[in-house]
Formats: structure tokens, sequence, C-alpha cells
């Protein structure tokens, strides 16, 4: 495998709301300072960066064009159009996902933990001791229900408590880039009383370690996202 820039190891600032989604770029001036004290692979992989799909809502990579740039990359979309974020940073399990303008999506365990730049916002999570995404989704042979609060913005929705139920729902195969994945699809529907709302999540995932190949998830009422790892960062298993 060729070797691919190091993510700095650091938490990622996330920054205030400066455009909607559709402004997402495939590649972002915002990633430079999370870059300092790279290696010269990621240096030069900065130029190649700048050659952005600027102004395009829907992006389509090939899995050529995603094996040609040295980054770790994840394909999100959402109903305004779709973009190629970089993994930035690292700070123990949460990634930082960029985009252009402020776009970032933070990530642990697969979940969307926080949100920056989008029309709506998840500003945090407030999860029990025994989250069942830090056990690992794969593990799941029974529902599991568990509850945790959310923040959302704007409107200054904070520690609104969810319930939240996760069921297997068996095996399936989806396919990324031309390669096919055996995965463990599992499903979590939401319950917001406060807001009479109601939705659901969907996870798939590799049943040997619990990576989550590909996901639709609710960051916040109304606004969903699909995440597809194209280049995914994987920690190596002892």
């Amino acid at each position: 495998m060729p070797p691919y820039p190091t993510p700095n190891i650091a938490r990622a600032t996330a920054r205030k709301p400066r455009s909607a989604w559709r402004h997402l770029l495939l590649v972002l001036p915002l990633l430079l300072p999370g870059l300092h004290g790279c290696n010269d692979l990621t240096r030069s992989s900065v130029d190649a960066m700048k050659l952005a799909l600027h102004g395009k809502p829907t992006v389509r990579p090939s899995a050529a064009e995603v094996a040609a740039k040295p980054y770790y990359q994840l394909q999100a979309t959402s109903p305004e159009g779709s973009a190629v974020l970089i993994l930035g940073n690292l700070d123990g399990q949460r990634q930082a996902w960029y985009g252009a303008h402020g776009t970032v999506v933070f990530i642990e365990h697969g979940r969307v933990v926080q949100t920056a730049g989008l029309s709506q916002n998840l500003d945090g999570l407030q999860l029990p001791a025994d989250d069942p995404f830090a056990r690992g989704l794969q593990t799941l042979t029974a529902p599991v229900s568990y509850r945790l609060g959310k923040d959302w913005s704007p409107g200054y929705r904070y520690g609104v408590p969810v319930d939240a139920t996760l069921t297997p729902v068996g095996h399936e195969q989806i396919s990324i880039l031309g390669t096919t994945h055996d995965v463990l699809r599992v499903d979590e529907q939401l319950s917001v009383p406060a807001l009479h709302y109601r939705a659901t999540n969907h996870y798939w995932v590799d049943p040997r370690d619990g990576f989550i190949w590909k996901s639709e998830q609710q960051v916040a009422p109304g606004l969903g996202l699909q995440l597809v790892q194209l280049r995914p960062y994987r920690e190596r298993r002892p």
C-alpha cells in the first residue's frame, strides 16, 4: 500500500458556519493550516488539492481519481449536493474531515459527533458511558436501546434528549468504487419527544472489526448526510 500523508494528531477547531452544503468542494484552503509540519508528500499533495472541482454541486469520483490523490477521502452527500472531504486531523478516535469554507465533519467510531459550516449543525453529543459505537456495532446480536443528548444550532437547542435503538438487520453487499464489501447493516431508530421528531440512521459495518464503510445519518432534524469511505483511514489491527 502506498504511503499516505499522516493527518495532524490534534483536534480540529470547528469554525462558524459560512456556507451551505452545496459549497463543499473536493479540496479546500482550510486544510492548509492543519497540514503544518507534515512531510514533503503531504505538502506536495496540497498542490494537487488546489485542483478543486469548484462550483459543482455533485461529485462522482472514479476509483482512478481517488487512487491518484495521496490522502484519505470520504464522500459526503446531502440533498443539496455532494463532495469529497479530506481527513485533516486526528484526536484519539475523533477524525476531522474538511470541506471548503469552514465546513468540517467530525466522526468517532463511524458516527458523526459534530459538524461546522452546514445550514444546520450538530454542535455536540452527550453519550452514555457504555456507548454501543465504542464497543463496535459488529458485536450486536439483538436490538440495543440507549439515550444520548444532542446539541444543535441555530436555535440554541442544547442537551436535547434522544432515544435510540440499534438493530442488526442482516448481512448485505455494497459496492464502493467497483469493489464489493460484505457488510452487516445496522439500523438506528431515533426519537426526539421534545421535538416530536423521528428518524432512522443506517450503517453498513465490516463484520470483522466494526469499521463503518457507509452510513446515512441525520445530523440535525431534517438534515441527513450519506457518508461513504473512498480511501479510509483505518488503524492497524493488533
